[in-house]
């Protein structure tokens, strides 16, 4: 028989303004399970991100179904797992593990898929001859690979540490092909741009905790798209400024809800409905705009 119960939780740092919970158990609720989302914060239980194994194995002993991953613990979490899914593998990161009924730990990667998801709904028509995108940490590793999985000619990477960006870029052209990805410095972004078909922003400034713009304004221009991983707030600064420039744009609600929601049919075997949860993330940004991230 199908279970009707599930514990599942996250674990990272300061995540207490995540809206992972709440994106999970609505709809769980709605389709009958009790759903229970814990968050596992290693700031207030005050370990070391190298303590992620032993939550892990704890996690499992005490009967959890799963576990979302976060910052600082995506690479950390993979040497105390059973098995890794293929594109887990390919990422060098986890950000979802799940406790099968043999006892294994298996880790997955969402955020690959959650992007890819999220841009081919919100930007179905858009180039990818020529993006940049800035930002070479977690979530960029993930939404890079997304980028030329979807079928980009070139990502050109770009981060304010140039070894960061370089790793990244070389990581990507051993999976994906030579010169499918470059690096370039901050000092270069206005000539990328200028001759580029739209920009992935993969850092944390426009967060609530990092208000401000990531690249200047007048580097925006109406042949340029714009997607955002942040999504609190779902609009941030460098939208708004994009879509005032003329861009298209995406914001990073998309990639919060296809991440929960392949996480989700992950832990429960369940379909979940996207469209709802879209609606959800709406909802429950706009409840939490005041709150610091």
């Amino acid at each position: 028989m199908a279970k009707d119960s599930y514990l599942v939780g996250l674990v990272g740092a300061g995540i207490g303004p995540s809206l992972s919970p709440a994106l999970h158990e609505r709809e769980a609720g709605r389709q009958g399970l009790r759903y229970l989302y814990r968050l596992i914060d290693i700031d207030a239980l005050g370990v070391a991100p190298e303590a992620v194994g032993e939550l892990v194995r704890a996690a499992r002993d005490l009967g959890f179904d799963g576990l979302n991953i976060t910052h600082p613990c995506k690479q950390l979490v993979i040497e105390h797992l059973d098995a890794l899914a293929p594109q887990a593998e390919a990422l060098g990161a986890v950000n979802t593990v799940v406790f099968e009924a043999d006892g294994r730990a298996v880790g997955h990667n969402t955020d690959v898929t959650g992007f890819a998801a999220s841009f081919a709904r919100g930007l179905p028509d858009a180039s990818l001859e020529r993006v940049v995108q800035l930002g070479a940490g977690g979530a960029g590793a993930a939404v890079a690979h997304a980028t030329l999985t979807l079928g980009a000619e070139r990502v050109t990477v770009v981060d304010a540490v140039a070894e960061r960006a370089a790793g990244l870029a070389g990581q990507l052209c051993g999976q994906f092909g030579a010169g499918r990805a470059v690096a370039a410095g901050l000092e270069r972004l206005p000539d990328m741009l200028a001759g580029a078909d739209g920009l992935v922003h993969a850092t944390p400034t426009g967060m609530a905790a990092h208000p401000g713009l990531p690249v200047p304004a007048e580097l925006l221009h109406p042949g340029l798209w714009v997607a955002e991983v942040v999504y609190r707030p779902l609009e941030t600064e460098l939208l708004r400024t994009a879509r005032a420039s003329g861009c298209a744009v995406l914001d990073g609600g998309g990639m919060a809800v296809f991440q929960a929601a392949d996480a989700f049919r992950l832990f429960t075997g369940r379909e979940p409905d996207t469209a709802r949860m879209l609606v959800d993330i709406e909802e429950l940004a706009e409840s939490s705009a005041g709150q610091v991230v």
